[in-house]
């Protein structure tokens, strides 16, 4: 991420500059940073993801929300874009405008190369202050592995999910997602051997 000239924002000119923008931008700490692209396998998990909460929460309490729904952080002041998202009950909106989600129950981040750190260090921190947030979920794009981090109290719980006919379960939506329909279409890149003169 790049971040717009090196001046400090307030929450409100952020917001107006998002909302005449045709690209979406994030803003962390008074910064704005614009947000690049994914590449097609991101892009094909994302919609994967979602298809799949989208038919096993319809009709119940909880919604679905993909990437183009803006996510706000009160403290310390960050506003994203989650790949995929889920809320239970009523949604909470951050004002009339009603394009801010404040209070998903769980996340998912489709790692990227140039995101995967942050996605697993400082925006994982930032949504651990969300008090609605029970599960925070990464999948990467590149070979089959999917990493959850559920809520208990105050620890993080870790699992990781490597078999390809394995099944993800997401407790705080009482559901199951089988691995395969995450990955269904994805074309990972080819393994590189090492020779042994290499």
């Amino acid at each position: 991420m790049s971040s717009r000239a090196d001046r400090l924002y307030t929450a409100d000119e952020y917001l107006a500059l998002e909302r005449a923008s045709d690209h979406k931008s994030e803003f962390v700490n008074g910064r704005i940073y614009a947000m690049t692209g994914g590449s097609i396998p991101h892009y094909v998990i994302a919609g994967n993801i979602f298809g799949e909460l989208r038919n096993r929460l319809r009709g119940g309490p909880c919604r679905a929300f993909f990437e183009g729904v803006r996510l706000k952080v009160s403290q310390p002041g960050m506003y994203t874009y989650a790949d995929v998202m889920a809320i239970c009950g009523a949604q909470e909106v951050e004002d009339s405008h009603r394009d801010t989600l404040l209070n998903p129950v769980v996340i998912f981040e489709v790692l990227s190369p140039s995101t995967e750190a942050y996605d697993r260090g400082e925006k994982f921190e930032h949504y651990a202050l969300l008090p609605s947030l029970r599960e925070y979920i990464l999948v990467s794009q590149d070979h089959v592995r999917i990493e959850k981090f559920l809520r208990q109290g105050e620890q993080w719980v870790f699992t990781a999910i490597n078999d390809p006919e394995g099944h993800l379960r997401i407790e705080s939506l009482d559901c199951e997602m089988p691995v395969s329909e995450i990955y269904l279409d994805v074309e990972f890149p080819p393994v590189r051997r090492i020779r042994a003169n290499d």
